[in-house]
């Protein structure tokens, strides 16, 4: 089976590479984790962040933006002390702060989802990468993206996260032309038109 080379044989990263990334997003809840993993990242391989994404979704109250948003000082220590995550002052306060913007979209557009994907029209962005060395860090959208959060508030979401977020949320479709994937998320995008 053909598939983008960056899985490596990592067993989760293989499955999120075959089951998620890419695919469209359109729950509020997953753009949520997603937002919190991808700044969780930063300056760390995602393949770390995957190891400790169950952690996550048990310190984070399963990524309920409502309920991130009212975490305390004494909260905040508790992620602190907590080893299955990545234990950074900024990073989790970024969370916090980032879940009260992340509801001041919802409340102004209805959903996180409508925000997002009016930046496409809904509809995908498909690419046609050969190699994954053609594969860009960041793009305009993201740019734009990036600066459009950040005037809402959000913190660690800088065009490279950003451009993260949307490969893992299936607005763009980053997976090499060769890939097993590519060709099926190709035809869900047509079946869905």
């Amino acid at each position: 089976m053909n598939r983008c080379p960056w899985p490596t044989t990592n067993e989760i990263y293989l499955k999120y590479h075959d089951e998620e990334w890419g695919t469209p997003v359109h729950d509020d809840h997953r753009h949520f984790e997603f937002l919190v993993l991808e700044s969780a990242q930063a300056g760390l391989s995602w393949s770390t962040i995957l190891m400790k994404r169950g952690h996550y979704r048990k310190a984070f109250d399963h990524f309920d933006p409502v309920r991130v948003s009212k975490y305390n000082d004494h909260k905040i220590e508790q992620l602190l002390s907590n080893t299955g995550i990545v234990r950074n002052r900024r990073k989790i306060e970024a969370s916090i702060n980032n879940a009260k913007c992340f509801l001041a979209i919802q409340k102004e557009f209805g959903s996180f989802d409508q925000y997002i994907w009016g930046f496409v029209n809904n509809k995908p962005i498909i690419n046609r990468w050969k190699e994954i060395s053609e594969i860009p860090a960041k793009t305009s959208l993201s740019d734009q993206i990036s600066k459009d959060l950040i005037c809402r508030g959000f913190r660690f979401v800088g065009s490279t996260i950003i451009y993260a977020h949307l490969q893992a949320i299936g607005i763009v479709n980053d997976h090499i032309v060769t890939c097993f994937r590519y060709k099926e998320l190709c035809s869900r995008y047509k079946q869905n038109k």
